[in-house]
């Protein structure tokens, strides 16, 4: 199979997915969940005429001149409304956000009411009618809608959820991604590894990356290279109602690269193995049942690398979001050698320069140093085949953090 373009990679990848069936979730849960559904207001808000201000409740025409005294007949404050209603030359005490009395149509504020030793007030300042009063419905008002579907739920919209009546909410199921890491020569953090073995670190960082983009994990551990063990594995994730399989390592065409046997065997639908990417060129996509199969390469920095460009935007359409890669455009700080015919994703560190953004490439780029990847904020982009390019060329990044 010759090597697909990442682009067509996407494409194959994105294909049929769309955002997965709704759940109605406490409000308390909703956080960042995408709405699945429009949303009305169960009520109106404010329900009553309100107070904007601390001060007195009056009749407008009552200040037509000032100064003008007024008897203080109550209070009013929020939760606890004044009963009455005013008449002429009364005012009531009032609070920010308190309901505001019958018969009273404006706030005199308190910086222009003078309190008397009788216990009246006198207005200093006159006041015209509606001012500082929030009306009934101001902000929304009883079947209006407030809230569009496919929404983020973001701290404001959650807000108005509330504020609009919603104790729950609907919202596109989170997507399940069960993650498998394959390989004789892997061992858990913690244990301590045979004289050919390592400790397996890619699950913990694609597990990350899909939790931090709103999916749920269920993490199936490490299983050897043994085809009975990994079609034991993929059964498991079915019967966990996957919606996506990570499978990490295995990818590859050598003789214990068994990850497409397998897949074969039980039935899945490959669309490709091969992808025209550094790091990541083993990488395969493909269906089993109804679930999507990313097996993603064993090089610790290949897999992390494709679970950015590929597993977050099956993720994000899944959870009914659109996926936005950060891409920049920034300046080369040193030159960069002709790219061979894979689109190249270099590590580097970028920075604020005078003109804008510098990035600075690694000079160590081997596909198992996770500490250079640690310790970049960018990969610079480079396009199949490109030209040399020297120190200030213009370049793409695109951010990790």
């Amino acid at each position: 199979m010759a090597l697909l373009p990442v682009d067509e990679a996407l494409e194959r990848i994105l294909d049929g997915l769309s955002p997965l069936a709704a759940e109605e979730v406490a409000l308390t849960e909703a956080a960042d969940r995408v709405l699945a559904a429009p949303l009305k207001a169960q009520r109106t808000q404010p329900p009553f005429n309100a107070s904007a201000m601390d001060g007195y409740a009056v009749r407008a025409a009552d200040i037509g001149t000032v100064p003008r005294t007024l008897s203080v007949i109550g209070e009013s404050a929020a939760g606890h409304r004044f009963a009455g209603a005013l008449q002429p030359g009364e005012a009531v005490r009032i609070f920010t956000g308190a309901p505001v009395p019958e018969g009273a149509d404006a706030i005199l504020i308190q910086e222009n009411a003078r309190r008397l030793a009788d216990g009246r007030i006198e207005a200093t300042e006159p006041v015209a009618a509606g001012r500082h009063i929030r009306r009934a419905g101001l902000d929304f008002g009883e079947k209006d809608p407030v809230l569009e579907q496919g929404r983020v739920l973001d701290p404001a919209a959650l807000s108005l959820a509330a504020a609009a009546g919603h104790a729950t909410l609907p919202v596109v199921r989170r997507p399940l991604v069960a993650v498998i890491a394959i390989g004789d020569e892997l061992v858990p953090p913690g244990i301590a590894p045979g004289p050919d073995q390592i400790v397996a670190s890619n699950s913990f960082g694609t597990a990350a990356l899909a939790g931090r983009d709103g999916a749920r994990i269920v993490d199936l551990g490490i299983v050897p290279d043994s085809e009975e063990k990994i079609s034991a594995a993929l059964r498991k994730a079915l019967a966990a109602n996957a919606d996506i399989i990570a499978t990490l390592g295995g990818a590859s065409v050598g003789d214990h690269d068994l990850v497409r046997r397998v897949l074969e065997a039980e039935g899945a639908a490959l669309s490709f193995w091969k992808v025209a990417i550094r790091p990541g060129k083993p990488m395969m996509f493909g269906r089993l049942e109804t679930t999507r199969v990313l097996g993603l390469p064993g090089n610790p920095v290949s897999s992390l690398v494709c679970a950015h460009l590929f597993l977050r935007p099956m993720i994000a359409r899944l959870s009914g979001r659109v996926f936005s890669p950060d891409l920049r455009q920034a300046e080369l700080a040193v030159p960069m050698k002709a790219n061979d015919e894979r689109q190249d994703y270099v590590r580097a560190s970028v920075s604020h320069g005078p003109r804008g953004l510098i990035a600075r490439p690694f000079d160590l780029q081997d596909s198992s140093m996770l500490s250079t990847l640690a310790a970049a904020n960018a990969l610079i982009v480079r396009e199949p085949n490109a030209g040399p390019s020297e120190a200030g060329a213009r370049c793409q990044v695109l951010m990790l953090r």
